[in-house]
């Protein structure tokens, strides 16, 4: 449903609009390469809580409507949705039953500007896992995401090591032989998906899957690109090669103690 967005900068509760964020993750032991889905048809508010939730280092895709949700769901594995209740293809609710027949088990987190009792209850009762009105706070909004995703508990280690490489998910911190290592949102993501499969030769596309959104050009180097950044920033003071090229395949996060050839 259209709802008036106010500016992002903002510091009062808004129509969804995405305020500036504030680390949501410190303090929550969840994965930072998390896709999120937002339905919403308003375009200023779906866009603004996409920049905010991708700023923070998430996944976001956008649909503003009930069939391009469904065609997003079929194609993509989404770790949360953002649900609009009123769609200008049909409410949103029925949307959220066929999903729950279907099987999905997503977590879906309600928004809507229908406030009364009676449709918290229908929205809960439809499948939804928690509900939130608009106007919100993004704030608000993110809290809600945090508990969304420590409820799904799939990956519940807090450190993920390898040799001298450390990268605590609660803190958000990265460190390699005692130094911390100041990274970007998304080269957190990045190395964190690397250090969720060590050892393993992970494509371009199964990175772009989990830790970009539908924005991504396959034909595009921005994957390249940002491997290269995040290499520089692991190799800095002399220390060791752990990212590796696989030719024609993909990168590869290994100890640097290992001597497999790698580029």
């Amino acid at each position: 449903m259209a709802e008036s967005a106010a500016e992002p900068s903002s510091p009062e509760p808004l129509s969804g609009s995405a305020g500036a964020p504030s680390r949501p993750g410190a303090g929550v032991g969840y994965s930072s390469a998390v896709r999120i889905l937002i339905v919403e048809d308003e375009h200023r508010l779906g866009e603004h809580v996409a920049k905010g939730l991708r700023e923070e280092g998430f996944a976001a895709d956008l649909a503003s409507t009930q069939a391009r949700a469904r065609e997003l769901m079929i194609e993509n594995p989404y770790d949360l949705v953002l649900l609009d209740l009123m769609l200008p293809d049909g409410n949103g609710l029925v949307l959220l039953r066929d999903w729950r027949r279907e099987g999905h088990s997503t977590p879906v987190l309600a928004l809507t500007a229908r406030d009364l009792l009676a449709d918290k209850i229908a929205g809960l009762d439809a499948g939804a896992d928690d509900y939130l009105t608009k106007p919100f706070a993004f704030e608000e909004l993110l809290a809600r995401i945090r508990a969304l995703l420590r409820r799904r508990a799939i990956e519940p280690v807090s450190v993920l090591c390898l040799g001298d490489l450390s990268l605590d998910r609660t803190a958000r911190r990265v460190e390699r032989g005692g130094r911390e290592l100041e990274l970007t949102p998304k080269e957190f993501a990045l190395l964190e998906h690397f250090l969720l499969h060590p050892g393993a030769t992970l494509t371009r596309a199964e990175i772009a899957e989990h830790v970009w959104d539908e924005r991504y050009e396959a034909r595009s180097n921005v994957i390249d690109v940002m491997v290269a950044r995040l290499r520089r920033k692991l190799e800095a003071d002399g220390a060791g090669r752990i990212l590796h090229a696989v030719p024609g395949m993909g990168y590869v996060l290994r100890s640097s103690e290992r001597g497999e050839p790698g580029v």
